[in-house]
């Protein structure tokens, strides 16, 4: 606790003299301890998207800076009484302790929800149940780099996974995207250069479909030719797919874990598919480094949740989970539409963005010369939250980039949103 001069002087004033003793005392001892910080609590950091996450809560305000689902469309009163049932029915075992590697029906069902997305292959005992997909990244950075190692990462990519890397004091390195996603001959070219300068290279983090922050797609053609580069050179791939169900239409692209299922440890999670305050998740591990990883797993949190664990199994059991998915593919498709109508009527000339083909994001790219984390204080003043692109990064550079969100907006709400940043932009522009 951080006590000012301020602070003490108003205590002063309305606390008796032992009070004074002990606020000065804590001030003193918070202090002390800053000394018995690791070296690794230097690199854990707040990221940018909680501390706006934090802002967009404000009344009047348009947000379009958070990825969250839209948990209306849920059957609340429903999955209510599911829960109520659970406890009243199975409440020992609900709240009790249970396996540190999660339930065997979820795990099950968890492969039966990797084989509509394309693994046919996934076996029960090869599944870790873990917090929320950040816990998997968070769990695979520890069990494989030491301190300088590197891990390899698009740019953009997820800052939750940032974070969870650079806690690890890894040096990530980022390989460049372009519209069809991650390009293999950058991805070699930064391999061999990393090699050749001795570093030791663990992995390839990847969202392949419908990127955080870009909403961008790996194209199909390039896929195995990812998975083919880390392969020959012994790199893993952590594929992060939390978004892939999400395709608006035509069919889903096959993972890169479909057909490699050695070389690929794949990532997904429920939180946009059902509901992340339940933080589930899971990791699809190679038989060859299951155990280790799931003992990885367990040091962290003993056990997922029980409760948890047993209200999504109910959810996949009894409800039409597959029809859920199919009227979040509706909402999110309408309000991505609404969101790129709003950005060719707004949007002021020299600006660009993506165009998602599922997920809850757009990128949007201004001229040049152009740092958007600045111009958040200034979208604020004017009703309006977005992420600025600097979140996406490693890089201390500016960015000329942001990121939207529609997932969780009405497209009213999107357009007036828009209507909002545009004048915000236009005048950075303008000043360039």
């Amino acid at each position: 606790m951080d006590v000012s001069h301020e602070t003490l002087d108003a205590a002063a004033r309305t606390l008796p003299a032992e009070a004074i003793d002990a606020i000065e005392r804590a001030a003193t001892s918070a202090h002390r301890h800053e000394e018995l910080f690791s070296e690794r609590a230097a690199n854990i950091r707040q990221s940018a998207v909680r501390d706006v996450f934090d802002i967009s809560l404000r009344p009047g305000l348009v947000s379009l800076a958070g990825g969250s689902p839209y948990l209306q469309s849920l059957p609340l009163d429903r999955l209510a009484t599911t829960a109520a049932a659970i406890i009243a029915e199975d409440g020992l075992t609900a709240l009790q302790y249970g396996s540190g590697q999660g339930t065997l029906e979820l795990r099950t069902q968890i492969c039966e929800v990797m084989a509509a997305e394309g693994i046919l292959d996934a076996r029960p005992e090869n599944v870790v149940i873990t917090a929320g997909s950040q816990s998997a990244q968070d769990v695979a950075t520890k069990l494989f780099c030491n301190p300088g190692d590197v891990v390899l990462v698009e740019n953009p990519t997820y800052v939750g996974a940032l974070n969870a890397f650079e806690a690890y004091q890894v040096q990530v390195e980022t390989v460049e995207i372009d519209g069809d996603g991650l390009v293999p001959d950058l991805l070699e070219a930064k391999i061999a250069a990393l090699q050749l300068a001795g570093k030791n290279i663990k992995f390839l983090y990847t969202i392949p479909n419908f990127n955080n922050p870009s909403g961008i797609t790996l194209a199909p053609e390039r896929r195995q030719k990812i998975v083919d580069i880390c392969r020959n050179s012994n790199i893993l791939i952590l594929e992060d797919n939390p978004y892939g169900l999400l395709r608006f239409e035509g069919e889903l692209l096959a993972p890169l874990r479909a057909d490699n299922p050695g070389d690929v440890i794949y990532m997904g999670s429920f939180s946009k598919i059902f509901a992340p305050g339940l933080r589930i998740g899971w990791a699809l591990v190679p038989e060859h480094l299951q155990r280790r990883y799931y003992l990885a797993a367990e040091a962290v949190t003993l056990c997922p949740p029980a409760l948890n664990q047993m209200l999504v199994s109910a959810y996949l059991r009894d409800y039409d989970w597959r029809g859920q998915i199919e009227t979040y593919r509706g909402l999110y498709a309408e309000r991505c539409r609404a969101m790129l109508t709003a950005l060719e009527a707004h949007m002021p000339a020299g600006t660009s963005w993506t165009t998602p083909e599922g997920g809850f994001f757009v990128w949007v790219t201004l001229p040049d010369g152009v740092d958007t984390y600045p111009l958040l204080l200034k979208a604020i003043d004017a009703g309006v939250v977005f992420i600025p692109g600097a979140a996406f990064t490693p890089s201390d550079e500016p960015s000329n980039k942001l990121r939207l969100a529609y997932s969780a907006v009405p497209p009213e709400a999107i357009t007036e949103g828009v209507r909002r940043l545009a004048p915000v932009l236009r005048e950075a522009i303008a000043g360039l």
